[in-house]
């Protein structure tokens, strides 16, 4: 038999729920949702028996409470798709120094890169009544986006978006794998591979502006592609796929950080070494760029920056009433470190030249999911 539980407050009395204010109410557990987003399709009587089942039943904390009643919280939503990415350590630094600062507080989900996780989080949030929502690298459709900003002011952080109901503030992609390529080739290289990002905005951006970049300086014939990922994991596959092929590139250009690491890691495991048979390069500029041991080149876009940007757009919009969408666009800046150098001249001459992958470590590596 499977035991039954119920949720439980501190002094051991179960928590009431949305049924529980519904019952209370008279009205349906939809409506009661919708009182608490702020639907205006609520009738004033309605919305006040509501209100009242949630003081009665105390279904709600003080502060959320006193925001039902105000129609407006001094709580920010924050919803990143990866909170294992460091990027997003800066743009939440950024995010919570300006809203502190302003007397709002920030409330932290994350969508691990999955829609409907994501989507569950907005809701959660707009169900708190936050002022105004941030989605950091949002995966959701625009469609959904547009939903969310019919009942919250919303910020659409580090993705391109054409909806008009929402604020957006992205790092110029394009420009960035520019500087990225633009560096390689200034150095010598031609053979130059990227390691994409995936189905993101700021993936699209990125592969765009390398093969735009490879065919200004007449090196079509060049571009290599390979898929990866925003994860370790998929720069280390990548990795794995580029040690595959033939001829080797001599410069690689990772999607960002974490995947330029995934990609390293494949590489110093087959015996390379960087930059000395291959520079690699990446994207954001990380705190893991910067460590010495990695010293990574990379391409710096200003998260914090980005972050405080948002929390002003936001405030725009709660007090001031702006209602025209704002988008805008960073540019970022190359941070040259350890891991870009001049093509060797043997691999200039000999680009297909691999090292050889002792068996042990490749049998290993597979029986552990493709990761050193």
């Amino acid at each position: 038999m499977v035991a039954q539980t119920k949720q439980v407050g501190v002094h051991g009395r179960r928590k009431p729920t949305i049924l529980d204010v519904a019952t209370a109410a008279g009205v349906s557990k939809s409506l009661v949702s919708m009182v608490i987003r702020g639907d205006d399709r609520v009738g004033p009587e309605r919305r006040q028996a509501v209100l009242d089942a949630i003081s009665k039943l105390s279904y709600r904390p003080n502060a959320m409470a006193r925001g039902l009643v105000q129609r407006r919280t001094r709580i920010l939503g924050l919803v990143i798709s990866d909170l294992r990415n460091p990027f997003f350590g800066a743009v939440v630094t950024g995010i919570q120094d300006q809203a502190l600062a302003l007397g709002y507080k920030i409330l932290i989900s994350t969508g691990e890169r999955r829609v409907r996780l994501e989507e569950e989080a907005i809701e959660s949030f707009l169900e708190l009544r936050v002022a105004g929502l941030i989605l950091a690298t949002s995966q959701i459709s625009d469609r959904a986006i547009a939903r969310a900003a019919g009942a919250v002011p919303v910020v659409v952080l580090n993705r391109e978006t054409a909806d008009e109901a929402s604020d957006s503030i992205s790092n110029d992609n394009l420009m960035g794998a520019q500087i990225a390529v633009d560096h390689c080739i200034s150095l010598g290289h031609r053979q130059i591979a990227h390691v994409h990002g995936g189905a993101g905005s700021a993936a699209r951006g990125r592969r765009e502006g390398y093969e735009r970049a490879m065919r200004a300086a007449g090196l079509d014939a060049e571009i290599r592609v390979f898929d990866g990922g925003f994860t370790e994991d998929g720069g280390y596959r990548a990795g794995r796929a580029i040690l595959a092929r033939r001829p080797l590139p001599t410069a690689i250009f990772a999607a960002n950080d974490l995947c330029a690491i995934g990609v390293l890691n494949a590489l110093e495991e087959a015996g390379l070494r960087i930059p000395d048979d291959i520079s690699l390069i990446g994207y954001d500029n990380t705190t893991l760029a910067a460590l010495r041991h990695v010293s990574l080149t990379t391409i710096h876009q200003p998260g914090e920056d980005m972050g405080r940007l948002a929390v002003v757009r936001l405030m725009e919009r709660i007090h001031d009433g702006r209602t025209e969408p704002r988008h805008d666009i960073v540019s970022p800046s190359l941070v040259v470190r350890a891991t870009t150098g001049r093509p060797r001249p043997e691999a200039a001459s000999q680009p297909g030249r691999v090292p050889t992958i002792s068996a042990s470590r490749t049998s290993n590596t597979l029986e552990e999911g493709g990761r050193p």
